[in-house]
């Protein structure tokens, strides 16, 4: 029997759960939240049947069809939910002390956002994401990119499905990283450049998310905690467009290793929005010129490499469209990433060099350089689509290599 153990009911574990009840790649699902919630397990079966995103689970599973799903309370700390067995764990924070090994759970999804080091001991006082490890579990699944100051651990590595997911050695890496939702959007954004012979000679890369808000931030001004250096994050996300940093490029070197050449610099604008956000990428190429003369980089090449790429993914994950969007119209999308073609920018110029910065040829004068520089926009649904769609997909991969 396929067990999922899930540490952690924010909005990516409640999402983890819903798109595994609709996958039914599980029979059952450990979920453990440390605490007790409301006055009885229908505080939390409340929780699990309604979201202010996406709607009621129902609707998640069959549309507007009518249909609903089959509710079956068995104790305090279990139901099922269309015969699939809904196990709830109140007791432990610590991840050393879940004890999954009592419930026969081999993979575990950590979607605290809290043990992100994967350098710390499982002994740390205030818990470490290999303490899953420690009490039974055979693999564990982080769902946020690691942070440590330390160099990862052998048995650590960080994917994103569709992209470098195949990498995983599964004798090897126990604790894996999923990186983030835009991470996920900005690496499908890029490899199909990197993969063609002409966009791969890039000079410059930056990108901006335009980008949902999330539950760190604060629904009213707040005050600070103690050791806060983004200030901007306790102004209300209701009331504000707010500048703050993104780790996307540094995930996205591991993810992409020819990335650390580039140069990549990433920023973050958040919106009072619920979900779906938007890439806006930057970048400077190296281009040539055809026989008229013309750049062949050009809207119509970049848009063609995207068609491409849509059409050959194995995973589907990366889309293409031609028309003309707006945000909600990607709610709920399953993939990483939609490339708005309709907006894809270029403008070519000519930088002038002198001959010895580029050879020794003897000859006097100056090498014109012609030089395109592109914007791209990518669509993600940053919650559901996007994230925890390519994260179950890692998950279905990795029950199937650790079996």
């Amino acid at each position: 029997m396929n067990k999922l153990g899930i540490n952690g009911m924010g909005r990516i574990g409640k999402l983890v759960l819903w798109n595994n009840l609709m996958n039914e790649e599980f029979e059952e699902f450990v979920v453990n939240i440390g605490r007790k919630t409301g006055n009885s397990i229908d505080a939390f079966i409340n929780f699990i049947m309604t979201d202010s995103t996406y709607g009621f689970l129902d609707r998640f599973l069959y549309g507007y069809s009518g249909k609903t799903v089959n509710l079956e309370k068995i104790d305090e700390f279990s139901f099922k939910i269309n015969d699939k067995l809904i196990r709830i764990l109140v007791t432990d924070r610590n991840p050393k002390d879940i004890n999954w090994k009592k419930y026969k759970v081999k993979l575990v999804v950590d979607c605290t956002g809290v043990f992100l080091d994967p350098s710390k001991n499982s002994s740390e006082p205030k818990g470490s994401i290999r303490g899953h490890l420690d009490s039974g579990a055979e693999l564990v699944i982080c769902s946020a990119p690691f942070k440590t100051k330390e160099k990862f651990p052998i048995d650590t590595t960080m994917t994103v499905f569709g992209i470098n997911h195949t990498d995983i050695d599964f004798d090897k890496h126990k604790i894996i990283s999923s990186a983030s939702c835009t991470t996920t959007a900005l690496s499908h954004m890029m490899k199909p450049l990197l993969d063609n012979i002409e966009t791969s000679k890039i000079i410059t890369a930056s990108m901006s998310t335009i980008h949902a808000a999330t539950n760190n931030q604060t629904i009213l001004d707040s005050l600070p905690k103690s050791g806060s250096v983004d200030l901007r994050r306790n102004r209300s996300v209701f009331n504000n467009i707010i500048i703050t940093s993104t780790g996307a490029a540094k995930a996205l070197e591991y993810v992409l290793p020819e990335i650390k050449k580039i140069g990549f610099m990433a920023d973050s604008v958040r919106i009072p929005s619920n979900t779906v956000s938007l890439v806006t990428l930057n970048l400077t190429f190296k281009t040539s010129l055809d026989t008229s003369g013309n750049p062949v980089i050009n809207n119509e090449y970049l848009n063609d490499i995207y068609k491409s790429a849509s059409e050959n993914s194995n995973h589907k994950l990366l889309e293409f469209s031609s028309i003309q969007n707006v945000s909600s119209d990607f709610k709920g999308k399953r993939a990483s990433v939609v490339i708005e073609g309709y907006e894809t920018h270029t403008k070519t110029g000519f930088l002038s060099l002198p001959n010895s910065m580029l050879f020794e040829s003897g000859v006097a004068g100056k090498i014109e350089l012609p030089v395109t520089h592109a914007k791209i926009f990518g669509w993600y649904d940053n919650e559901f689509g996007n994230y925890v769609n390519s994260l179950s997909e890692l998950i279905k991969y990795s029950i199937k290599n650790i079996k």
